[in-house]
């Protein structure tokens, strides 16, 4: 509760709220520190169009308001209309709470004709008053309605009476003259604490007064908060009550305000409603901002542990060798000191100049990590102590149950939490600075040297942390991403990216270079890819990281519920491998040539184990080219038909017959073409070892090639008068069983 203290006082007068008012900043100020602080403006200063008040200021008409602001932060401290007799130029004053203000402005003598209101009402504010937010800074004019305008806050003003007596430890008799002896009992129906002599004087039990109940001044205290809450009444038409709440102008009404058409085109709903609406956002918005506390005190403690750990304490000296690690310090700054001076004893007299030089570095360094750290707990217990302040008021705001009193401040409530959750965001909870001491003493040079030491690194690197939410599997590809551990100061060279056989077999490098990301293609699919990575530098190569295992692609069953599983497959057609000529859309499914001569374009998933079907359908055929369909290696010609060279089997087919090929040899002519709206599969087991193809659903000859083993990608060559589309993720076709004794013939 003490946190809370410094949201229940007013940041001029610094005491408690005294019949607070909201302003349209969201900001409050007691009723009489508004008035003490208005200041009047000629009547050029004030347009009509500008007036402003409790119900009747945007937030963009703080874009002409702040025009009009007395003060800024850029200001020199004082605050004036210059050239203005009405307004001379006066210095501002400082509040308790170190918020400046400005210091009350002779008002002008109200005219003679003015009419004074009822008793106890405000004195008539001056023409053209101006109120500046002490907060934000922000300047309102006054309207007529001058400081009525403005909405009290009456649950502010609940909570801070709750604060008051809850800060009391025993509850006074409020009958006594002199000094209030502690209540014994209360009377509900007087609503008065009574001490045992005031009762029998002022409240005998006899007469009309023998009815009323009187309770223990405990729970007379419970009654009271507890009691019916009174029915605000609109600050315009005094006799109605408040029942609606307009959402544009977030504001509660009344009917009559309805009636008379101010709120006309406004979405206007009940005030229970929103009420209980508002409720939860702030409750909700709390609960992050209690996580957030939460994190702040452990990060706190973190903070100390490191000032314990950098604060110089008595010990022997060891070994120049300090260890990196968060909350790990094998040799504080003493230590640190006492180990550089008997190294630097050790030396000759020519030693001690340079000796006295590099301590100064070491209590520069060790004074520089406690100032940082320093500061920043010092700035984290205020952020936390305002936020444990702004925890607890909202949480009193929220026991408040009178509605429209709540709804005058929950939008500024539910901002501030939300601004004060964001304060704590990435990067808030991180600590500045390591407590580690990487310097290490190099007493090896000569001693015509001797001039030149320094402190050399001699660390090898801490183990990479693989960052698990950019590490994922696409088809038989893996994408590894890692990082430096935080506040790691020690140099990397460059990483080492180690994968086994998806086995459980041997590791091996896969990748060595100074990149943090690397995506391996050509795995297995179906397989099971441990890896792990580790940096290095001129020192030797650090630890490993965590061991990360990733799964390539699934297989599914094949129709005919063969024993040898299928592996589906989806890829595309590789725009960064493909030859330039080459044309991709749709997707990079679709592909043509802008050249007459053939270009070959590979797909972007390369294959070595399972069974993969995939199909091209044929869209436009001019001229009768001889498009080649079939597989290659990563490194096969691109501006030769497919099957020209020995890193490509395929086969190229025109519109009536088909060959198998290559190296440059054409096999197998078969009957039978492609044309427009031709379907041509390629069908590929590498549990056999064999490479077969399809048109139109049908086997095209043979089997094409034996022998097939290693990594293989989809492949296509074509020239500008052939267009293809690309299907992958196909079951087998029904046909085909893997293990069958001989495929030499036809279709089954």
């Amino acid at each position: 509760m003490d946190e809370m203290e410094e949201e229940l006082k007013c940041p001029v007068c610094g005491s408690f709220f005294r019949e607070p008012i909201i302003l349209p900043c969201s900001h409050n100020i007691c009723l009489a520190c508004a008035r003490n602080i208005l200041v009047q403006t000629p009547d050029a200063e004030s347009p009509q169009s500008s007036r402003a008040s409790g119900s009747g200021v945007s937030d963009y008409d703080y874009l002409d308001l702040d025009k009009m602001s007395l003060y800024s932060e850029a200001d020199s401290g004082y605050g004036s209309y210059g050239g203005f007799v009405s307004a001379p130029t006066t210095p501002c004053q400082k509040s308790p709470n170190g918020v400046r203000v400005f210091p009350p402005a002779v008002p002008q003598p109200p005219p003679q004709h003015h009419l004074l209101g009822h008793p106890g009402s405000l004195p008539p504010i001056p023409r053209n008053s101006c109120l500046t937010c002490p907060q934000c800074h922000r300047s309102l004019i006054l309207d007529e309605r001058g400081l009525r305008g403005f909405a009290k806050n009456r649950v502010l003003e609940g909570v801070v009476d709750r604060y008051q007596q809850s800060k009391t430890a025993a509850l006074k008799c409020q009958l006594c003259e002199k000094s209030p002896k502690e209540a014994t009992v209360m009377c509900e129906q007087c609503d008065v604490f009574y001490c045992d002599p005031c009762r029998l004087r002022c409240h005998p039990p006899r007469g009309p007064l023998a009815k009323h109940r009187l309770v223990p001044p405990a729970q007379g205290r419970i009654s009271r908060r507890t009691s019916p809450r009174k029915i605000s009444t609109c600050t315009e038409h005094e006799l109605e009550n408040l029942s609606m709440y307009c959402v544009q102008c977030k504001m509660p009404v009344c009917y009559q305000c309805l009636e008379e058409g101010k709120h006309g085109t406004h979405e206007v709903k009940a005030l229970g409603a929103m009420w209980k609406l508002h409720k939860g956002q702030l409750s909700q918005a709390l609960n992050i901002l209690s996580d957030r506390a939460t994190e702040a005190k452990e990060f706190l403690v973190q903070l100390r542990n490191m000032v314990q750990h950098i604060q110089p304490t008595d010990g022997p000296g060891r070994p120049l060798i300090v260890t990196s690690g968060w909350g790990t310090l094998k040799e504080n700054g003493v230590e640190f000191e006492a180990c550089l001076v008997a190294q630097c004893d050790a030396l000759i007299d020519a030693l001690n100049r340079r000796k006295a030089q590099l301590l100064t570095r070491v209590n520069k360094e060790h004074e520089h990590k406690l100032k940082v750290v320093r500061d920043q707990i010092s700035h984290c217990t205020v952020k936390l102590r305002q936020t444990t302040g702004l925890m607890e008021y909202c949480l009193e705001v929220i026991k408040e149950n009178d509605p429209s009193g709540f709804l005058q401040i929950s939008d500024a409530l539910i901002r501030r939490v939300h601004v004060t959750e964001g304060q704590w965001g990435k990067g808030t909870l991180t600590p500045r600075m390591t407590s580690d001491f990487d310097l290490t003493l190099d007493s090896g040079p000569l001693l015509q040297t001797i001039h030149q030491l320094d402190f050399i690194q001699m660390k090898v690197p801490s183990a990479p942390m693989l960052q698990l939410e950019e590490c994922c599997t696409i088809n038989n590809s893996a994408t590894l991403s890692w990082k430096q551990p935080p506040l790691s100061t020690i140099a990397v060279d460059g990483y080492i990216l180690e994968l086994d056989d998806g086995n459980g077999g041997q590791f091996r490098e896969v990748y060595v270079g100074t990149e943090t990301i690397c995506t391996v293609d050509g795995l297995h699919y179906n397989s099971t890819y441990m890896s792990r990575v580790k940096a290095f530098n001129a020192s030797g190569v650090g630890q490993y990281s965590k061991t990360l295992a990733m799964q390539t692609s699934e297989t599914g069953q094949s129709p005919c519920d063969m024993q040898t599983l299928a592996t589906v497959a989806w890829f595309t057609f590789d725009p960064t491998s493909a030859h330039p000529d080459i044309i991709l859309s749709n997707d990079n499914l679709t592909v043509t040539c802008n050249s007459y001569d053939d270009r070959v374009v590979m797909g972007n998933s390369g294959f070595s184990r399972g069974v993969h079907y995939w199909e091209i359908t044929v869209d436009r055929y001019d001229n009768h080219p001889d498009p080649a369909f079939g597989v290659a290696r990563v490194d096969v010609l691109k501006d030769v038909m497919l099957g020209k060279d020995d890193k490509a089997w395929a086969m190229y087919v025109d519109n009536n017959r088909s060959w198998f090929m290559h190296n440059n040899s054409h096999t197998n002519r078969t009957d039978g073409g492609v044309s427009e709206e031709a379907t041509v599969g390629v069908l590929l087991d590498f549990t056999r070892g064999i490479l077969i193809f399809l048109i139109n659903d049908e086997q095209q000859g043979p089997v094409a090639f034996e022998g097939i083993e290693g990594l293989y990608y989809p492949a296509v060559s074509l020239n500008r008068n052939v267009q293809v589309t690309l299907h992958t993720g196909l079951p087998i076709p029904d046909f085909y069983t893997p293990g069958e004794a001989d495929l030499s013939g036809s279709v089954c």
